[in-house]
């Protein structure tokens, strides 16, 4: 199923400069992420380096600053678009969820999201809402838990939480993972 063209997002989004000035929640550590970016694969930054010839390509990212996977992915993900000249906007979750409800995780609003089109508003792909090795915990998780209400899901919810910050690992050790997998997603498009 394809999904419906966002040129008329790309004009009311906000720039990711707006998107972390008005930034109320985890602000310090966004920008931490953010500074601190440094590439640890030669051929992965010479390929985003190399995308600065295309000027077919545009990236949406759906986000919330109250999110953890949104400060520990997107740090990472303006760095690299930076680095590849793709310009790109923010939709607020909470003031886009008609975008949002397009894009779901397991029928859930996860963010980030990043969707990739071209200049004219149409999907060409997506990534999100975190690293596949993180999100591996998720997906068994709700596969062996899909009862929302039993009484020992937020416990077990706590505990993939934990795990997930486990794989996530420390500082900056998932940025790699990030980049190999927005790497493959330009790579196709």
């Amino acid at each position: 199923m394809s999904k419906r063209n966002l040129a008329d997002k790309w004009e009311v989004a906000i720039t990711p400069e707006q998107f972390m000035e008005g930034m109320t929640q985890n602000k310090e550590a966004f920008h931490d992420g953010h500074t601190l970016f440094n590439w640890t694969d030669l051929e992965d930054h010479e390929f985003f380096k190399l995308l600065q010839h295309r000027d077919d390509l545009r990236s949406i990212i759906i986000a919330a600053d109250w999110c953890g996977d949104v400060v520990r992915n997107i740090p990472v993900v303006f760095r690299a678009f930076e680095e590849a000249a793709i310009p790109t906007r923010v939709l607020i979750l909470e003031e886009h969820q008609d975008v949002m409800d397009e894009y779901l995780t397991m029928g859930g609003r996860s963010v980030p999201i990043v969707i990739i089109t071209d200049t004219g508003g149409h999907v060409l792909g997506q990534w999100g809402p975190r690293p596949q090795h993180v999100q591996e915990l998720m997906v068994a998780f709700r596969q062996e838990n899909p009862d929302r209400e039993a009484p020992d899901y937020k416990d077990k919810m706590a505990e993939v939480r934990k795990g997930m910050m486990e794989r996530y690992g420390e500082g900056s050790a998932s940025h790699a993972m990030v980049i190999r997998e927005l790497r493959e997603l330009l790579s196709g498009v």
